[in-house]
């Protein structure tokens, strides 16, 4: 696998991050808001928010990388009306910017908090659309390994399954800020984080098994579409590239499931707080290395008809 399609790896896993991680820490700081008020809200949520942040920058940079030079951008959103590509690329930039927006708005306490929470909704509905576009690249009828609705659905997992376990990490973090600080006196935030854990922990158990319906369904159709190309992409996957893909689910179904378990039935007792912390780092680390194996075994699987 060449530099380029590295590139693309990064690009797309850290993308896709960043709108999960944006879109459920706005989905947090909303149900956190009606419980406790948003100045509690607000000390769950900004520090995570700042996580986000170099992930965007990463993605942003290597958007770069995967146009192969910097002076290729205005050109590579000239066809936005025709290419998905195009597309792509605009809209990463219009979440880049608009996150930076939301953020430094957020932070400095500019406006109201319904402007806020209104920009929010603008730039989680622009990383929804960029998701989207992402898929639509892939969907190339010469590629059968790509052109199947698996490319859209895995992509949205990959979204909110990295997402969620990337807020809940920094959740934890944030937490431990809060405590060492003695900024959290009526113990509000472990009442904040345990519930947002357990909800977390519950997506990610939902996500798993999604992502366990959908791979076999993949291959099947993948192997009942008659093409040498579609042919050989199972082989790839299935036997040449197998402990790699056997590597993948053990990966996702440790982090996404085993340690989503524990921390659901763990996060109610504070006692237990520590370990479950850890538990929530080691899930998201385990989960972001089998989401990088599978979309290395994505590019890798890409087989043209008649080539």
């Amino acid at each position: 696998m060449n530099t380029h399609e590295w590139a693309l790896i990064i690009f797309t896993i850290v993308m896709q991050m960043a709108v999960g991680s944006f879109i459920i820490l706005g989905g947090v700081h909303f149900f956190a808001t009606r419980s406790n008020g948003i100045d509690e809200a607000d000390k769950l949520s900004d520090r995570a928010l700042l996580a986000i942040g170099p992930v965007v920058v990463v993605g942003l940079l290597v958007t770069f990388l995967h146009l192969g030079n910097p002076l290729n951008a205005p050109r590579a959103i000239a066809n936005i009306g025709t290419s998905w590509l195009s597309r792509e690329v605009l809209l990463s930039l219009l979440f880049c910017i608009g996150g930076a927006a939301f953020a430094f708005l957020q932070w400095r306490k500019i406006s109201t908090p319904v402007v806020r929470n209104v920009l929010g909704w603008i730039v989680a509905a622009i990383g929804i659309a960029l998701v989207y576009s992402m898929s639509m690249v892939y969907r190339l009828f010469s590629v059968p390994a790509w052109d199947m609705a698996t490319t859209q659905i895995t992509f949205f997992v990959t979204t909110f399954l990295l997402g969620s376990l990337a807020m809940g990490a920094a959740f934890v973090a944030n937490f431990w800020y809060v405590r060492r600080k003695n900024m959290d006196p009526k113990n509000v935030h472990y009442t904040m984080l345990a519930t947002s854990l357990r909800w977390i922990a519950l997506i990610a158990i939902a996500l798993l098994g999604l992502q366990f319906i959908i791979m076999p369904l993949y291959l099947a159709s993948l192997g009942m579409n008659g093409t040498a190309a579609a042919a050989d992409s199972v082989e790839m996957i299935a036997q040449q590239d197998g402990l790699i893909f056997a590597l993948r689910l053990v990966l996702l179904f440790a982090g996404a499931g085993l340690l989503a378990v524990f921390v659901y039935s763990m996060a109610a007792s504070e006692s237990k707080l520590r370990v479950v912390g850890n538990m929530a780092y080691l899930a998201f680390t385990l989960v972001l290395i089998s989401e990088i194996l599978s979309r290395y075994l994505f590019y890798a699987s890409m087989v043209r008809i008649g080539l």
